[in-house]
């Protein structure tokens, strides 16, 4: 393998729950920032991860510490000699390494997660965030979804699935909760607003991921939005910059976006650099690095808009440009995911996705647990502000 597939969305460890990442995608697992979908942000592309074998591992720990999914694939196997599950067993085991971004996911799970990156999954159309106070909150509200024709609203607090209380709980499971496997299946809802405490019965269909739209903005500028880096997204930036009218300006809006394919990150920024060094990143311990494709669109002034839910792959875009003075950045903090997860096939046909490294910026920055600080940090009208700075840089000259 050349070089990490995705930057996992923050998620926990669950069992028997349907994958729904909508970044929550974010998509933010028990953390109060980011905000996660039924749209998986993040993913990998389709190759099989790689199998462990319960006897190479052995023989290797003859000679030093096993990792992570070694542990995993350990584990599951004895428990699958007691007949036990196997799954289950890796859980535990991966729940003791510490690592917060770790998830386990069934062999259907991790099937609907890699077809949802391919564009599609099945589910209600909402984004979910967790509260401070850990209420689980709808961040947005896709406009063609069951959830918006049913009337509800980004602010809304969700306070049942199918009769499960969800505060507390982490943003992932609530979103593996919204998600199903088939189209046409209820999901109960229980919800507030206000002083207002409502239930609702949606029926989950099959939505498009179109995780890239293009507007026109004023002086002929174009506001390219991005919600996650999934399949495609990066030749959609790409066509978006190249069909963007003579000089015009370009607004990259990154806010929200939990991250998704590094692939599909580095074609986005291929569109606005020359080529050149996009990431530098460590897999256990091996330095690498990620470069743009010669032949972008380096002169057309550029300004990107991030918040505090723009992460991972999202965030090593918004790095590259600002690192190599390509984009004024403005709005507020990112999240702070810069840790790199590959997956590991576990001995019953599971996968354990777990930490391997870490990704820095041209200039050698970390963004884990740091973020990355624009520019101009504004706290409201983050878009009006950004588009008067797209205004001041002028046409290329």
């Amino acid at each position: 393998m050349s070089g990490p597939d995705w930057l996992a969305s923050p998620r926990r460890i669950r069992r028997g729950a349907a994958l729904t990442l909508v970044f929550a995608s974010v998509l933010a697992t028990g953390a109060a920032t980011g905000s996660w979908s039924e749209d998986p942000p993040e993913g990998r592309n389709s190759a099989a991860p790689p199998t462990r074998s319960l006897a190479s591992s052995r023989e290797r720990d003859r000679d030093r510490d096993r990792d992570p999914a070694e542990e995993a694939a350990d584990a599951a196997a004895e428990a699958m000699a007691d007949g036990k599950s196997g799954t289950e067993a890796a859980e535990d085991a991966v729940s003791r390494s510490g690592d917060r971004w770790a998830s386990v996911y069934s062999q259907g799970e991790y099937k609907e997660f890699e077809q949802a990156l391919g564009g599609a999954y099945t589910g209600v159309g909402l984004w979910a965030r967790r509260a401070a106070d850990g209420r689980i909150e709808v961040s947005k509200v896709r406009g063609d979804g069951p959830a918006a024709r049913a009337g509800i609203r980004q602010g809304d607090r969700l306070t049942t699935v199918d009769g499960r209380k969800v505060k507390g709980r982490p943003v992932t499971e609530v979103v593996s909760l919204l998600r199903g496997a088939r189209e046409g299946t209820p999901v109960a809802l229980g919800l507030e607003r206000g002083t207002r405490a409502w239930r609702t019965t949606l029926h989950r269909e099959r939505l498009s991921t179109d995780s890239v739209s293009v507007t026109r903005l004023r002086d002929g500028a174009v506001k390219i939005k991005v919600d996650a880096f999934t399949k495609g997204s990066g030749a959609a930036v790409r066509d978006a910059v190249r069909r963007a009218p003579r000089g015009a300006g370009v607004l990259l809006d990154l806010r929200g976006n939990a991250g998704g394919l590094v692939t599909e990150a580095v074609t986005a920024a291929s569109a606005l650099l020359d080529g050149g060094l996009v990431a530098t990143y460590d897999v256990r311990g091996r330095q690498r690095a990620l470069h743009a494709r010669p032949g972008g669109d380096a002169a057309r002034p550029v300004v990107a808009l991030v918040d505090g839910g723009t992460m991972s792959a999202a965030e090593l875009l918004t790095g590259a440009l600002q690192d190599r003075g390509r984009a004024v950045v403005v709005g507020s903090r990112t999240f702070g995911k810069g840790s790199v997860q590959m997956p590991s096939r576990l001995p019953d046909g599971s996968v354990a996705e777990l930490t391997v490294g870490h990704y820095r910026t041209p200039s050698g920055r970390g963004v884990d647990g740091r973020g990355i600080t624009p520019d101009l940090e504004v706290d409201g009208g983050a878009q009006e502000r950004a588009e008067t700075v797209l205004t001041g840089l002028g046409p290329p000259s």
